[in-house]
């Protein structure tokens, strides 16, 4: 039942709330008909019995009891008279044996009110009610006894339990269509909420979850979520903050660290260990001063987007510069970059952030990927398409969906350097350009940058 959605456990509940309140009521109606039924059915035995006393009470015998006579009654009824002992003195037609166990008899004829039982009656083929009581007789007390069929009252009883059955499965099934309906009404501004947490992001300040107009229980929830997402925002803000002035002020540091090292290095008379150790703290100030860089590009790029300059590029001639570019590096792995684009196929994009977005997914593919690094570009309903694989076997499923996140990291790249930054940036700059990225799921890490061909009115201003 836990498993369920809450709709349709509000629903079940509903439909058994009702289910109980129908058979309660039903139970309520059924035995209140019926002991209705069984006063009137009491009512008419004891007005038949008093007709039945005055026959046989002193000088009012009548001719059929005195003769030895049948009695006679309706085909609903029938009537009796015994002995204290119980024996039959007189019946009506198709009755022939007492109608009272001698027992019974004794209690009818030692008391002064009447024996009320209900039986099945030898000649009589429906449960009968009978009703017995003493009268005295000219020749002594005698019990008379008077009986009705209650094959009336059971068929009412009857028909009232089927209507119940029939229309309360009708009601419980309208109930439970009513109460999801409600249940529906009522989560609504839930689903609201919902709808709208998907496409809250902190990137965009001021997002917060929209609020019914009753001051209730999910009022005050959506009150709680927009204070956390207040929260949430003002932490998000100063840590990019952080970043951004940390990156900036580290920016100068970095480069005259490098620049001493260099200095220390030209001017020669080192041992080959503390030449060794200078030309390593260099790579490590570039790895510094690039790191810094990236964190700046992407602080900024969440703060106000990346400013870019468009510009008409032959995308084959950039393709080709990027190859050229990382051409070294292939060559000492044993690996080959390729490219595949038309020769004629132009585009308006920002040189400079396209060149960075390229580098960065070429560097990806040299670092963590195998085999020959192919780039290919295709113009489509007016999008340009760049791919950039390898013939590796791509990304783990750990890292693809969070693979353009900031410093999203597979297990086995945190030990072959890098700070997983390389993919955010190349979102980042689609974004800018009113693109995407995404990984192609076709085996290999193969990264596809969508663009548009000409410069769209949404781009980020220069700065």
């Amino acid at each position: 039942m836990s498993r369920l959605p809450i709709r349709a456990r509000l629903t079940a509940a509903f439909a058994v709330a009702m289910v109980l309140v129908l058979v309660g009521a039903g139970l309520f109606v059924y035995l209140r008909l019926e002991s209705d039924l069984d006063e009137s059915v009491d009512n008419g035995l004891r007005s038949r019995a008093d007709d039945l006393a005055a026959l046989v009470r002193p000088g009012q015998a009548g001719p059929g009891l005195a003769k030895g006579g049948r009695l006679s009654e309706d085909d609903e009824g029938f009537a009796q008279i015994l002995t204290p002992a119980g024996r039959l003195l007189d019946s009506t037609p198709g009755v022939l044996q007492a109608a009272l166990e001698p027992q019974e008899v004794a209690t009818a004829n030692a008391g002064d009110g009447a024996v009320l039982v209900e039986r099945r009656v030898p000649g009589i083929d429906e449960t009968a009610r009978l009703l017995a009581r003493r009268v005295e007789a000219p020749d002594g007390s005698v019990v008379i006894v008077v009986g009705a069929s209650l094959e009336d009252r059971d068929e009412t009883l009857a028909g009232l339990l089927n209507s119940f059955l029939v229309g309360g499965a009708a009601a419980v099934l309208v109930a439970s269509l009513i109460g999801y309906v409600l249940a529906t009404a009522g989560l609504a501004p839930i689903e609201a909420m919902r709808r709208r947490a998907e496409r809250v992001s902190l990137d965009r300040a001021g997002e917060r979850l929209p609020l019914p107009a009753a001051h209730d229980e999910v009022r005050r929830l959506g009150e709680t979520l927009n204070d956390m997402l207040a929260r949430l925002q003002a932490s998000f803000e100063r840590e990019r903050r952080f970043v951004a002035d940390a990156s900036h002020e580290l920016r100068t540091p970095l480069a005259v660290l490098k620049t001493e090292l260099e200095a220390a290095l030209r001017l020669g008379g080192h041992s080959p260990e503390v030449r060794e150790s200078l030309v390593a703290a260099i790579d490590e100030a570039d790895q510094l001063a690039q790191l810094a860089e990236d964190l700046l590009l992407i602080a900024r790029a969440a703060d106000q987007g990346l400013p870019v300059r468009v510009e008409t590029l032959n995308i084959r001639d950039l393709l080709e510069r990027a190859a050229q570019r990382f051409s070294d590096r292939a060559r000492e792995r044993g690996r080959t970059i390729t490219v595949e684009a038309p020769e004629e196929l132009d585009a308006e994009l920002d040189p400079l952030r396209a060149r960075q977005a390229l580098g960065n997914l070429i560097d990806n593919a040299l670092r963590h990927g195998a085999g020959d690094v192919g780039l290919a570009a295709r113009a489509r309903d007016g999008t340009l398409e760049i791919d950039v694989g390898d013939g590796g076997p791509g990304f783990p499923a750990e890292l693809a969906p969070r693979a353009f996140e900031r410093f999203a990291r597979g297990n086995a790249a945190r030990t072959r350097g890098g700070a997983g930054l390389g993919l955010a940036i190349v979102s980042a700059i689609a974004q800018a350009h009113g693109g995407s990225v995404e990984i192609v799921p076709d085996g290999g890490g193969r990264v596809r940058i969508s663009l548009p061909l000409r410069s769209q009115d949404h781009l980020s201003p220069p700065s």
